[in-house]
């Protein structure tokens, strides 16, 4: 007859943690051990000696100091579904066509998609902020909306799996696509051969915060080539709000207006607009615009709005593999660049006017 072992308090909660990572509670990293101590109810000790156990089986693998444990199920192991939290840049692009499909094929392939309380916008781009949110946050993976740099690097040396939309993942472990820039040079070449020389890109927050990056870069190149000293007239800084990009607008048109805008989003576009509008400016007569991004409104608009076009389909089955491939357990940092192209509209001419 076997004599009974009785299992030390780490041998237990090392028994518990195995139950939950076998049946797929975790994905990617484990919960550091404060976490799991307040979760457990025991101590911060016994918790470290239970998670050394589970590495010695060569269920978790250290990946330093300071840093989460991976995890390393076994080849047998059923492929969980994921629980994805995505971090938004704004609160309107949680409804831009292609995030809302994103998340619908995500529930297709059997993963659970949610979007967090916060945006990047709304947590200020400020790490601290957003580590608070990620802590109290389940999640496995992350999909991550026009970060910035320093977001990324924050997700990164943590070890935690995340997807960056169009950010700046170059040169860090993490997966992501990145826009194809040419279309947009084709979009600005087309306004040099047409005369403007006074062209003004109003990009968004995280792009003006990662300035100079190599879309600015290329399009002052372009510009200085001309003999056209640039600087900050070129891509302005304002007040991400109505009232902000009201000031913003006022303040260009006050003493050195520019003949053509490049508007990276759809809704400052259709505020631009507006704006011309309300100033008798005639669009392109008086000023020309190219929106950067594709919006369904278009289609009503006349004259055609000159805009590029990106294949948001190519995002969308991008982000689905990264998911697949992590439910398998097979890492995916891989950066893919999706194509776009420059739709020449209505909305530019000639510098002085048809």
């Amino acid at each position: 007859m076997s004599s009974l072992r009785v299992l030390t308090a780490a041998e237990q909660v090392a028994e518990h943690l195995r139950s939950e990572l076998l049946r797929g509670k975790w994905g990617g990293v484990m919960p550091g051990s404060g976490r799991l101590a307040r979760e457990l109810g025991v101590g911060h000790n016994t918790i470290e000696a239970a998670l050394a156990l589970l590495g010695k089986e060569g269920l978790l693998e250290s990946q330093g100091t300071g840093r989460r444990r991976r995890i390393v199920l076994p080849d047998n192991t059923v492929p969980p579904a994921l629980r994805i939290a995505f971090l938004g840049y704004d609160p309107p692009a949680r409804n831009e066509a292609f995030i809302i499909g994103t998340v619908h094929s995500l529930i297709d392939r059997g993963h659970s998609v949610f979007f967090t309380d916060k945006t990047l916008v709304e947590l200020g781009m400020d790490v601290n902020r957003i580590a608070r949110l990620v802590g109290r946050t389940e999640a496995d993976a992350w999909i991550l909306g026009a970060p910035p740099s320093g977001v990324l690097e924050w997700f990164a040396e943590r070890g935690l799996r995340a997807f960056s939309i169009f950010g700046a993942p170059h040169g860090l472990p993490v997966a992501g696509v990145v826009p194809d820039h040419e279309a947009v040079l084709t979009a600005f070449r087309r306004l040099l051969v047409l005369g403007h020389r006074k062209i003004v890109f109003l990009a968004f927050r995280g792009r003006r915060r990662e300035r100079p990056g190599p879309l600015w870069r290329a399009l002052m190149d372009e510009l200085e080539g001309c003999g056209i000293k640039t600087g900050s007239y070129n891509m302005p800084e304002w007040e991400d709000s109505r009232q902000g990009f009201q000031r913003l607008l006022d303040s260009l048109f006050e003493h050195t207006p520019p003949t053509a805008l490049m508007i990276e989003e759809p809704p400052h576009f259709f505020a631009a607009l507006q704006y011309c509008g309300q100033r008798g400016l005639r669009v392109p007569e008086n000023l020309s615009l190219i929106c950067l991004q594709e919006s369904p409104y278009f289609a009503y608009s006349a004259p055609a709005v000159a805009h590029v076009r990106w294949d948001h389909g190519a995002v969308v089955r991008r982000i689905v593999r990264w998911a697949d491939k992590l439910a398998r357990r097979r890492d995916d940092r891989l950066v893919s660049v999706t194509k776009a192209e420059f739709v020449e509209g209505g909305t530019i001419g000639p510098l002085g006017g048809r």
